[in-house]
């Protein structure tokens, strides 16, 4: 089938970009508002300082379904909102490519609280946000999460990974952008 390593792993690179965006696609506007709400209060409801944060944050980004793959390759997909409030402020997609040693697909959603006018103004302006560039973006796992207080918040923006499925193993380098779209 494949004649070389080098065929079967441009195979999985553009098998996970092709696949990937229709699976993490949420349709139509309606469905990815209602997606995204859904997952926030999941979010919320199992997390207490996310529940803390989701108060306090000046607006949040919500993906409520990315899917991951990948073979040496790799890359993430998934569509999110911007929520200011209680009004939607638009449509973003969540790309990352990664390369290194990794294995396996899964399934994730994550939401980032952003802490400040100048981080709501940093993707209105780029249109997106880089993680890495720009707004300082502090990951949040369940350690960091027990050192965090309502007066410790002092970053741009806060990411929570949450509702993980499927299994990869991964030991690379990635990148991630995320872009505003048009719904």
């Amino acid at each position: 089938m494949f004649k070389s390593v080098r065929s079967f792993l441009t195979a999985c690179v553009l098998a996970t970009f092709v696949v990937l965006p229709g699976q993490a696609n949420a349709g139509t506007p309606e469905d990815l508002n209602v997606d995204s709400k859904q997952a926030l209060a999941i979010l919320v409801k199992a997390n207490p300082i996310a529940a803390v944060m989701s108060k306090k944050a000046k607006a949040t980004l919500i993906f409520p379904n990315v899917v991951k793959a990948g073979l040496i390759f790799g890359g993430a997909y998934g569509e999110g909102v911007l929520l200011k409030g209680a009004q939607f402020d638009g449509y973003f997609n969540s790309v990352t490519v990664s390369f290194g040693w990794q294995a396996g697909a899964q399934s994730y959603g994550y939401v980032v609280f952003l802490m400040s006018e100048k981080a709501i103004q940093y993707v209105r302006d780029t249109h997106g946000l880089e993680i890495g560039v720009g707004p300082t973006v502090v990951m949040v796992d369940e350690g960091s999460a027990k050192n965090l207080t309502s007066s410790t918040l002092k970053h741009d923006a806060y990411a929570f990974i949450f509702d993980q499925q499927g299994l990869m193993a991964s030991l690379s380098i990635e990148g991630t952008k995320i872009s505003r779209i048009k719904k």
